[in-house]
């Protein structure tokens, strides 16, 4: 009888587990989005597509910036035929070049009258590879352009009423361990991938200061744990287990676009700005993701990264290395506790 009240026991909580992790996270907001216009980048694929569908079946002219011009133009097509709305269009943006990304940026704001919503999704892991710039190119991918990106559409989204710029992260950001001295530098995919996740979260952090008082709101989110394109560059011995680790953790590919549409549609988020989103709801992130100190200086050290910065003092450089050594010292006494 004991043994069948245990096996009980277990049974029900992983159909607990089973639920929260697979079928929670929905977006229940209804709003509609006609006459507004969405950028979605790595929209062609993942979770970026999924969440350009949802967008443009609730009115939305979409735009999917793809560093893959052809499959972007097929899947806008697919979206339109899916949905209806004929408004949906590819334009060439490729993340890991700044120059592309200043390429799309100038003919987004020649051609576009508006811009209410910048979804900056697009993500890669991959290894030891560097950029056209010099950057490492899951850095460069997944934040830096993505930086640089926000800068240069600013006045754009600023011109808009109640404006926002969703950032996708991940729970990967705990595992960061950035090297400020070499911010940007080679490095394997795995960390490469949590840092640059990390730089997302502080990035959100810093940019809703900057934004405050504009009528534009910044967010970051983890989407959960989704079933994405993502896996073919695990390594390999994860990749032999992939199906095992797929049914047990990971959501399918269409729920990982409930997050980025809550922040982008759900009213009354204003006052959340800055913050990081799970499961459709502001969540606490480790005090090192939110340290102020270190968000203005992953901005500062970004705007010299992308050529938008001036030149700094002795003093302010002095300044820096100090807040270099203060963050690192604060992390480690954060995961010692």
């Amino acid at each position: 009888m004991s043994a069948l009240i245990l096996v009980a026991a277990v049974v029900a909580c992983f159909s607990l587990y089973y639920y929260f992790a697979k079928t929670s996270d929905i977006c229940t907001c209804t709003a509609r989005l006609d006459g507004k216009t969405a950028i979605v980048t790595g929209g062609n694929s993942g979770i970026g597509k999924q969440t350009a569908i949802a967008l443009a079946k609730r009115g939305a002219r979409v735009i999917l910036a793809c560093r893959n011009k052809k499959k972007g133009d097929a899947v806008a097509e697919e979206i339109t035929a899916a949905t209806g709305n004929d408004d949906v269009l590819c334009m060439h943006c490729d993340l890991a070049s700044l120059q592309s990304v200043r390429h799309f940026a100038q003919e987004f704001c020649n051609s576009e009258e508006r811009l209410d919503l910048l979804i900056n999704n697009a993500g890669l892991l991959k290894d030891h590879e560097l950029t056209e710039d010099g950057f490492d190119v899951v850095f460069s991918s997944n934040y830096l352009g993505h930086f640089l990106l926000v800068n240069l559409l600013m006045d754009k989204l600023k011109e808009g009423a109640s404006s926002r710029i969703i950032n996708v992260s991940s729970d990967m950001y705990m595992f960061a361990n950035i090297d400020w001295n070499n911010l940007g530098a080679n490095t394997d995919r795995t960390k490469a991938y949590s840092n640059s996740k990390l730089c997302n979260v502080l990035f959100t952090h810093q940019l809703a200061k900057v934004l405050k008082g504009t009528g534009v709101s910044a967010f970051s989110l983890h989407p959960g744990c989704i079933d994405s394109e993502l896996k073919r560059n695990w390594y390999g011995w994860l990749r032999t287990i992939a199906p095992v680790v797929t049914l047990i953790f990971f959501k399918p590919v269409e729920a990982g676009m409930h997050t980025p549409l809550h922040c982008s549609v759900a009213p009354g988020l204003e006052a959340h700005s800055g913050k990081y989103f799970k499961g459709c709801k502001p969540r606490w992130v480790l005090p090192f993701a939110r340290d102020d100190v270190a968000a203005k200086r992953l901005w500062e050290e970004s705007e010299r990264m992308v050529g938008l910065a001036r030149k700094r003092s002795f003093v302010e450089n002095v300044t820096a290395q100090r807040i270099v050594e203060r963050f690192a010292a604060r992390k480690h006494q954060e995961w010692a506790m």
